[in-house]
C-alpha cells in the first residue's frame, strides 16, 4: 500500500516524543515541516504522546513522516504501530529499525555481510564501573539510545575504569577504541550519496553534533579515494543487509595509517538527523538534492509493509 492518490497528500510529521533524543527530534521535525509545506504538501505537526494513535485515527494522516528520534521512535516501536493502523510511513521499517538501534545485534548482521567492525562486547553497567572489562584504550557507550548520550574514551594510561554518569543505561557496551577519523555516508534509496569527514573538538559527543560550531564537515571527504569508495560501498551493504529503507547514515572509524584495513563501521542510524545543516541533508545538498526535496523524496518512498 503506497502514498494516497489524493493530489495533495495530507503529511503528519511525527516529532518529539518521550525519548532523551525529544529536543532533537523537535528540531527535525519544524525543519522537515517547514520544507514540506514549502514543497506544496498540506502538513500536521504531531508531538508523540501516549495518545499518538488515538490522534492519528481522529487525522487519518495518507502519510506520516518519522521525525522522531531515539528509543520508540527509532526503535521499531512506532513503526510497528504504524504497520498495524495501515498508515504509510517514511524510513526504515519494524525489524531494520530494532535491529539497527541494537549496538550488538548490527554489528552481528555487519559481520555476516562481511563487513569490518570493531571488537567489542555487552557488560553491565556496575562490572565497567568496577573494573576495565577490556584492555584500555576503550570506548563506553549506551547500548541502545541514540545519538552518544553519554560516550567515555578511556585512555591507555587509565589506571582506573570510567565513572558512569546515572543516565547511563544498566548495560552498556564496551569496544575497542580506533583512532583517527569519523567519517559518515548516507544511503538514499539505492545510493550512497557522498561521505563526510567530521572534524570535532575532541570526541564527537552530543554537543559537538547537535551545537554551532561544535564540529566542522568537510563534503566530500578529503580522504584517498579507495576509503571514499569503500564507505560509500561499506554504507550500501549495511543498508541493505539490515533491510533499511529510504534514507539511513552509516558511521566509520578510520585509522590512517593502516589503510583499508583501518576502516570500521560502527552504527547505522535509520533516523538521521534531518535539519539542513545535519549530516544526511548536507550530503544529499552536496550531490544536488535539495532539502526540500529530500523531504518530499522520503513522503514519495513512504509505505507500509517496510
Amino acid at each position: 500500500m503506497g502514498m494516497s492518490s489524493r493530489a495533495n497528500p495530507v503529511v503528519a510529521v511525527l516529532m518529539g516524543g518521550p525519548s532523551a533524543e525529544r529536543e532533537v527530534s523537535l528540531a527535525t521535525g519544524r525543519e522537515c515541516v517547514a520544507a514540506l509545506r514549502e514543497e506544496g504538501f498540506e502538513v500536521i505537526e504531531l508531538d508523540a504522546g501516549r495518545d499518538l494513535a488515538m490522534r492519528l485515527d481522529d487525522l487519518k494522516p495518507d502519510v506520516v513522516f518519522n521525525a522522531l528520534h531515539g528509543r520508540w521512535g527509532e526503535d521499531g516501536c512506532v513503526q510497528g504501530m504504524l504497520e498495524w493502523m495501515q498508515i504509510p510511513y517514511t524510513h526504515s521499517g519494524v525489524l531494520a529499525s530494532a535491529i539497527a538501534m541494537d549496538k550488538e545485534r548490527s554489528k552481528q548482521v555487519y559481520r555476516d555481510a562481511g563487513l569490518p567492525v570493531v571488537p567489542s562486547l555487552l557488560a553491565s553497567k556496575a562490572e565497567v564501573g568496577a573494573r576495565h572489562v577490556m584492555a584500555p584504550p576503550y570506548v563506553v557507550k549506551p547500548y541502545n539510545e541514540g545519538s552518544s548520550v553519554g560516550v567515555y574514551i578511556v585512555h591507555e594510561a587509565a589506571n582506573s575504569p570510567p565513572h558512569l554518569s546515572q543516565d547511563m543505561p544498566d548495560t552498556v557496551m564496551v569496544e575497542e577504541y580506533v583512532p583517527g577519523r569519523e567519517l559518515t555516508a548516507t544511503v538514499m534509496g539505492d545510493k550512497a550519496l557522498t561521505v563526510t569527514d567530521i572534524y570535532a573538538e575532541g570526541w564527537y559527543d552530543y554537543h559537538a553534533k547537535y551545537s554551532e560550531g561544535g564540529s566542522r564537515h568537510v563534503v566530500p571527504a578529503e580522504v584517498p579515494q579507495e576509503i571514499f569508495d569503500a564507505c560509500l560501498d561499506y554504507a550500501l551493504r549495511a543498508h541493505h543487509a539490515l533491510g533499511c529503507k529510504g534514507i539511513s547514515r552509516t558511521d566509520f572509524r578510520w585509522d590512517e595509517a593502516r589503510g583499508l584495513d583501518g576502516l570500521y563501521l560502527l552504527e547505522t542510524n535509520t533516523q538521521p538527523g534531518m535539519t539542513p545543516t545535519s549530516l544526511s541533508p548536507e550530503q544529499a545538498q552536496a550531490v544536488g538534492i535539495s532539502f526540500g526535496k529530500l523531504c518530499r523524496w522520503l513522503v514519495e518512498d513512504a509505505s507500509c509493509n517496510r
